[in-house]
């Protein structure tokens, strides 16, 4: 079956926009795109301007709805695909490529309705928002929405596209990553007394992380609707030490903790940071130039439901089915709401099928994405 939408979908697969590599081509593409069907484009790049964000806006006005999505997609390095990954094919009623499902799908049913949005007479403008590095910890969208604070653009409701098999999705958890670096003292382990152990140290802290995420697991807040309804925290990365007899100088571990959007995204760190007074206390009674340090890595922020806006509402109308579901990954959507713009996530394919060898996304997730895109446009009359 060939559409406007897979026609669309075919030219955008073609882009390697993989994170590590320029959007450019692919941005340069779509803004002559919408352009052609009257919309105003506005940019964004990144400090050394081999990436950018774009706006494009059909019609005038404050306010208006965002349909968003981001370009780039994850790597294929030593995936096993059967044909081309950039190279789109259809087959058994499935168009398969890179970024298929994860969400060149969506951007390109948006893409494919410009001429719709062109002649569309509603109250307010259609925004179209593109972004970079989303596959790289949504690293792109917080320069867009600082670049919209300065255009003074206000949008009243945002979709942003992620695959959620045409279902509404309400919330989603929010999340931050941590690099912490414990600097002690090295001395020959028969000197241990004079040194200052990095590693027990760190390995302090890694005990109360999981102490904290014991706490939540047991007595934190309940968001039913998520599959795991509670705050969670966890050590990922360690490393430290440069021989087996000399007590070591440096430790450094990364945590991050997915938070649910009842609690307060600051809680935990600022009680690492507490705790980390303590025994940056004690290591420097022995060698005033130790340390521990937190350095922030990523922010991703919750999304809360936003069930009275009208996004909502008739996102859930024109959904595929009732389900209105709540998913433990974070998304560009969190950063629209602190904006304090009303936001949902829905669009076509399965996160299953996300960044997989082979990737696809339905024909019919991608007709039932149209038949929403179309609807939304209609409600917005």
């Amino acid at each position: 079956m060939h559409t406007p939408t897979t026609a669309t979908l075919r030219d955008l697969i073609g882009f390697n926009t993989v994170s590590r590599h320029s959007n450019l081509a692919c941005i340069d593409w779509a803004r002559a795109l919408v352009e052609a069907h009257g919309a105003t484009t506005r940019m964004d790049w990144n400090a050394d301007r081999t990436k950018a964000n774009m706006l494009a806006t059909f019609g005038e006005g404050p306010g208006g709805t965002v349909f968003s999505g981001h370009v780039d997609v994850v790597p294929v390095d030593g995936q096993d695909w059967s044909h081309d990954p950039f190279d789109a094919w259809i087959a058994d009623g499935r168009l398969h490529g890179r970024g298929a499902c994860d969400m060149k799908g969506f951007v390109a049913a948006v893409l494919a309705h410009a001429p719709l949005f062109g002649q569309a007479k509603t109250r307010e403008p259609i925004h179209i928002a593109l972004t970079y590095d989303e596959e790289l910890g949504c690293l792109g969208i917080p320069h867009l929405i600082s670049a919209l604070a300065d255009w003074n653009i206000h949008p009243t409701g945002c979709v942003v596209g992620e695959p959620t098999s045409m279902r509404l999705v309400s919330a989603h958890k929010g999340g931050r990553v941590y690099r912490c670096q414990v600097t002690g003292k090295a001395a020959h382990s028969s000197l241990t007394p004079t040194a200052v152990n990095a590693i027990e140290y760190a390995a302090r802290l890694i005990a109360r992380i999981a102490e904290i995420g014991a706490h939540y697991r047991d007595h934190g807040a309940r968001a039913e609707g998520f599959d795991i309804p509670h705050t969670t925290i966890s050590t990922n990365l360690i490393s430290g030490g440069n021989g087996p007899n000399i007590v070591p100088a440096l430790a450094e571990f990364l945590f991050d903790y997915r938070y649910i959007p009842a609690d307060d995204a600051d809680a935990i760190i600022n009680e690492l940071h507490a705790n980390a007074a303590i025994l940056r206390a004690e290591m420097q009674a022995i060698v005033p130039e130790t340390d521990i340090a937190f350095i922030p890595v990523n922010a991703i922020p919750a999304l809360a439901p936003a069930t009275k806006a009208p996004i909502y509402r008739l996102s859930h109308q024109l959904a595929a089915d009732t389900v209105v579901e709540k998913v433990a990954y974070g998304t560009e959507a969190g950063f629209f709401q602190d904006y304090g713009v009303p936001t949902v996530v829905i669009g076509p394919g399965s996160i299953q099928q996300a960044h997989k060898a082979d990737e696809y996304v339905s024909l019919e997730q991608l007709a039932l994405c149209d038949r929403y895109i179309e609807g939304l446009v209609a409600g917005l009359g």
